[in-house]
């Protein structure tokens, strides 16, 4: 077992029930500005109180559409984007509240995974040196041992030690997101955010990155905020799932709950748009979702949903939808849903025709969510 292998993080965890990670109401607003003298008049939500825990072994995956907020939350809790409001904790220490050099200190037990794994490498810098800079800014090895801890960051992540002498552009794509993975490990962190990590990569490449993932998450005790549109691959890697819709959760729990049971409606148009990881499993009906998400400095009045909620036209367009946000509460299946009637969800779940809109039969793709 190489030394990289058993350096276990500096996060103290002094206190055995506490949570690795806690986000607490965390809003992340972008001012909207207009005219001559770019006077604000409003404001973009792109993250409105958003909250979570992680345990420290555990894996969040974050699921929802393009422009629910995730990845603006993955950035957040990096501090790559300034917070608005609320708190990011990680192992009781908050991390907005950090700044200069305590707040790099910080960040070596917090990294990140990046979406596009050629745009996040440095293409003037050898892997060699990509990974041995983030050893030489938190003073981790002297420079006469970084060759060798190089070495075995690489054959951490199964990459050949020759692999140090090339630059990004030499790489398979599937090779590139290993140098960002060992990156991320190579200051032995907590906590990695993980931001669609294989959404750019071939199925064949993205089963070997998952399985990466898993087998480091083992033998590192690392802890994953996992962000996918494909929920295939999060129902593989995480523990727990948390579902956001124009920037808030909307649903929570363990994952084979939320997934069996699901108590939101938007979840179960997600559901409805992936294939059954079993062969065997029964496919829901698709649901079509009418319209696109809306825009997060215009969201519509009471729930957010509920100009494109298949149930409140099923339910008969009650008006409580418009005019009350619903709150998140505990009901069976999900630890946490935002649905004024999420009790009722299951009566019309898998139980449409093709002939009423807007649930309709057939194939859909893979991971995405209906539209």
């Amino acid at each position: 077992m190489t030394a990289v292998q058993t350096a276990a993080p500096a996060v103290s965890r002094s206190q055995p029930h506490e949570p690795l990670l806690a986000v607490d109401g965390l809003r992340v607003w972008f001012p909207v500005r207009r005219g001559v003298l770019r006077r604000r008049v409003g404001w973009v939500k792109a993250v409105d109180d958003v909250n979570f825990h992680l345990s420290t072994g555990k894996t969040l995956g974050v699921v929802g559409e393009s422009g629910a907020g995730k990845t603006t939350v993955a950035r957040a809790i990096v501090r790559i984007q300034p917070i608005t409001a609320g708190a990011v904790r990680l192992a009781g220490m908050d991390l907005g509240a950090l700044h200069g050099a305590e707040l790099r200190r910080a960040r070596r037990q917090v990294q990140m995974i990046f979406q596009d794994p050629y745009g996040s490498l440095d293409p003037r810098q050898t892997v060699g040196d990509i990974l041995a800079e983030p050893l030489a800014v938190h003073g981790l090895v002297p420079r006469v041992g970084r060759e060798a801890r190089v070495a075995e960051l690489l054959e951490l992540v199964g990459l050949e030690p020759d692999h140090a002498d090339r630059y990004p552009r030499e790489l398979s794509g599937g090779q590139r997101q290993r140098v960002g993975i060992a990156r991320a490990i190579a200051v032995q962190p907590a906590l990695i955010v993980c931001d669609e990590p294989v959404s750019s990569l071939d199925v064949s490449i993205q089963a070997q990155v998952i399985n990466l993932l898993t087998r480091l998450q083992r033998e590192l005790g690392l802890s994953y905020v996992f962000i996918a549109h494909d929920l295939a691959v999060v129902r593989h890697i995480a523990d727990r799932v948390a579902v956001m819709y124009l920037g808030r959760i909307v649903e929570s729990g363990p994952v084979e709950s939320v997934y069996s049971h699901p108590a939101h409606p938007y979840t179960v148009a997600l559901l409805s748009a992936a294939l059954p990881i079993e062969a065997t499993a029964r496919r829901r009906k698709r649901i079509i979702l009418p319209g696109e998400i809306p825009s997060p400095d215009r969201p519509p009045t009471g729930c957010s949903f509920h100009p494109r909620c298949w149930l409140r036209t099923r339910l008969g367009n009650p008006e409580i939808c418009e005019r009350e946000s619903p709150q998140l509460r505990s009901v069976a299946g999900s630890e946490a849903v935002a649905c004024h009637f999420a009790e009722r969800t299951s009566e019309f779940d898998q139980t449409a025709t093709a002939a009423h809109d807007p649930l309709r039969s057939g194939p859909s793709p893979s991971g995405g969510a209906a539209a």
